[in-house]
């Protein structure tokens, strides 16, 4: 009876020395990107409230979920040129790997502190003319 116990016992920790490194792997999962998100609203403003939960929607929806795979750090620059420029600095200083920026007065800002994070920008005119990027072919 013993020898049966035993065989059990040694079976049991043999699959769960076996099955540790699959639960330390489900417990790591994937790696948290990080985004830095610039905007030139107020963060009480309904149209920046708006777009941000568009752009969540839409990061749901091709599988990034805040607090899983995905961590976001906000900032509002509310119109004001140095909280702009404030606000770039803290975001490069979290590491992200992307910043995301909203309208031309951000990404100017975003660019001059950093040409090695990428960074995403939307509602910029003409962003070839104003220096942004070389051209539209290559970003």
């Amino acid at each position: 009876m013993f020898n049966v116990r035993r065989r059990e016992l040694i079976a049991l920790l043999g699959s769960a020395a076996a099955a540790w490194p699959l639960a330390t792997r489900a417990q790591q999962g994937e790696r948290t990107r990080r985004v830095g998100m610039l905007t030139n609203l107020a963060s009480d403003d309904q149209e920046g409230q708006t777009r941000i939960a568009a752009f969540l929607q839409g990061l749901q929806e091709l599988g990034w979920k805040g607090g899983r795979n995905v961590r976001i750090n906000y900032r509002w620059g509310a119109g004001n040129a140095e909280l702009y420029r404030k606000h770039a600095a803290e975001l490069l200083a979290l590491e992200p790997d992307v910043i995301v920026t909203n309208g031309t007065s951000t990404i100017g800002p975003v660019l001059q502190t950093t040409r090695t994070v990428p960074v995403v920008f939307v509602n910029v005119t003409d962003p070839v003319a104003s220096g942004f990027v070389e051209s539209l072919a290559r970003p």
